[in-house]
């Protein structure tokens, strides 16, 4: 066997190895969507969030559309209103979560946002008939502990407003998780995909028609970064989904909030206060025992 030979089949084997490996594909997710959050809050000081949601969403739709044309994947000719109503879910998922972004700490945006497993829990009682659990409702009361004192309501500052449309993400991204649920039984996920970010740009077009701004070349490479790794960090965490189970691949992704408060601390000096890390680990912890108990019904 030549050099080069030998070069390509262990650059094969290490892409095997990592591919088939949910745990590190987890991680590149939170990595890859860490870095996504940045570059929003950065370009968010002279962007408006609904136009930074528009790109992301128009070259998230030409990205995946390459990508589906590649493997061959068609469209499904059935399923298509509850593939849209995904799409819009995800959509305003990520206006609420840009326009969070935009106006708090960077840390305290993503620890709201990982609340979505409790509205996935919420919702699926309401929508979806399920029954709770007396752990489930023991654990839920002191998850929302933590929100509030993320929130700050005794403060009662603009904060406050903010923190709860950053809760409010959380809900459409739990309304988004469970049309997931019910659509990948039926079609491919690079569909579900298409779906949502093509919804999503057509859902932020109301919102920039009164304060578009004309991106210049910088802005236009963070938009275009912005874009790019946002569709990653989806095939990175569908893929780690298809090979790891839900409760490690949920449990590993809050490695992204350590990166997030890394990040927020080096580019925007952001400290964390007590009431925020008490809050934060409490989330954390609710959300991972919750998301453990669900696993393990599942698997009876």
């Amino acid at each position: 066997m030549t050099w080069s030979n030998s070069f390509f089949f262990t650059q094969v084997m290490m892409k095997e190895v990592l591919m088939k490996n949910g745990v590190w594909l987890a991680l590149f997710s939170s990595l890859v969507f860490s870095v996504m959050n940045v570059l929003v809050k950065e370009i968010s000081a002279t962007i408006p969030p609904a136009e930074i949601a528009f790109f992301r969403g128009l070259i998230g739709t030409i990205l995946i559309l390459v990508l589906m044309r590649y493997g061959q994947i068609s469209f499904s000719q059935t399923g298509i209103p509850m593939l849209a109503l995904r799409g819009v879910l995800g959509g305003l998922y990520m206006l609420a979560y840009f326009f969070t972004l935009s106006k708090i700490p960077l840390t305290d945006a993503s620890i709201l946002a990982q609340m979505s497993p409790v509205f996935v829990i919420v919702l699926s009682v309401i929508f979806l008939k399920e029954r709770l659990s007396r752990r489930t409702i023991a654990i839920l009361p002191l998850i929302f502990l933590g929100a509030i004192l993320l929130i700050k309501p005794h403060e009662y500052a603009s904060y406050s407003a903010y923190a709860l449309v950053g809760i409010l993400s959380a809900v459409f991204s739990a309304a988004a998780g469970i049309s997931i649920r019910y659509l990948s039984k039926t079609h491919p996920s690079y569909e579900i995909v298409f779906y949502f970010v093509a919804t999503s740009a057509l859902v932020a077009l109301p919102f920039m028609s009164q304060q578009f701004v004309v991106p210049d070349p910088m802005q236009s490479v963070y938009l275009l970064a912005i874009g790019v790794v946002s569709l990653l960090g989806q095939v990175f965490l569908t893929r780690a989904f298809t090979h790891e189970s839900a409760i490690v691949v949920q449990v590993v992704s809050y490695f992204g909030l350590v990166l997030n408060g890394i990040f927020g601390f080096i580019f925007w000096q952001e400290i964390p206060d007590m009431l925020t890390v008490l809050g934060g680990v409490i989330i954390v912890t609710g959300c991972i025992a919750l998301s453990s108990r669900r696993g393990a019904n599942k698997t009876r």
